[in-house]
C-alpha cells in the first residue's frame, strides 16, 4: 500500500471537487490518503469582494491544511492549483517555497509527483500551469506520473497530458473531469506502490 498526499490550493471550489476526485482514485487503489488545502494568504478583504471566494473560504475553514510532515509522510504527492496567469498559485507556490528545509534533507527525491489545475476558459494556461509546477519536482529529485495518454479517459477531458485539468463552472467540474483526477489518482498510487516495493 502506498501513502499518497494530495496538496491543492481552491479559492472557490473547482479544485475542492478535484482533489477529492484524486484522493477517490488513489483509495480506490489501495493507498492511504490525506486530502490537504495549503493555507490562504490572501487579505480578507481581497476574499470579501468575491462572494464566492469569501463562501468556500467560510465552509472549508475548519478543513486540515497542509504541512510539510504531509510531503514527508507520503510516497506519491498530487499538488493541484488554479492557474495564475498560466503560472501557479501564489498560495501553493508559498508552500512549496517551504519545503526547502525537506529538500536538503532529500527527504523530496524519489517520491511520486503529479498535478492537476484548473482556469475559466478552455485556453486558460492550463498546461502551462503544469509545466510550471513540475519545476519544483525536478529540483526535488522526484518522478513525475504524469497521465499522458494512457487512458481515453484523457481525452473525454479535454486529452491534457500533462495532469488533470478543467474549465471552471459555476456548477463546478464536469463528471469527464472528476474521472480524469479518479485516474489520475489511481495512476499516482500504483505507481508509487510499485516503486516502494
Amino acid at each position: 500500500m502506498s501513502r499518497i498526499a494530495v496538496i491543492y490550493y481552491s479559492a472557490t471550489g473547482t479544485n475542492h471537487a478535484m482533489a477529492q476526485a484524486v484522493a477517490e482514485g488513489a483509495q480506490g487503489a489501495g493507498a492511504e490518503v490525506r486530502v490537504r488545502m495549503v493555507a490562504e494568504t490572501a487579505p480578507a478583504e481581497a476574499r470579501a469582494k468575491n462572494r464566492a471566494w469569501a463562501e468556500f473560504a467560510e465552509r472549508t475553514k475548519d478543513e486540515p491544511r497542509a504541512s510539510l510532515d504531509d510531503l514527508d509522510w507520503a510516497d506519491g504527492v498530487v499538488f493541484g492549483t488554479p492557474t495564475r496567469f498560466g503560472n501557479v498559485a501564489a498560495q501553493l507556490k508559498a508552500f512549496l517555497d517551504s519545503a526547502g528545509g525537506l529538500w536538503m534533507q532529500g527527504k523530496l527525491a524519489d517520491k511520486v509527483y503529479a498535478g492537476f489545475t484548473s482556469a475559466q476558459n478552455p485556453n486558460g494556461g492550463q498546461e502551462s500551469s503544469l509545466l510550471a509546477l513540475f519545476n519544483s519536482v525536478y529540483h526535488f529529485g522526484g518522478i513525475l506520473a504524469t497521465p499522458g495518454y494512457t487512458d481515453p479517459l484523457v481525452f473525454a477531458s479535454g486529452g491534457n497530458p500533462y495532469g488533470a485539468s478543467v474549465t471552471a463552472t459555476q456548477d463546478g467540474p464536469l463528471e469527464t473531469d472528476l474521472a480524469h483526477a479518479r485516474y489520475l489518482g489511481k495512476r499516482v498510487a500504483e505507481i508509487a506502490a510499485k516503486l516502494r516495493g
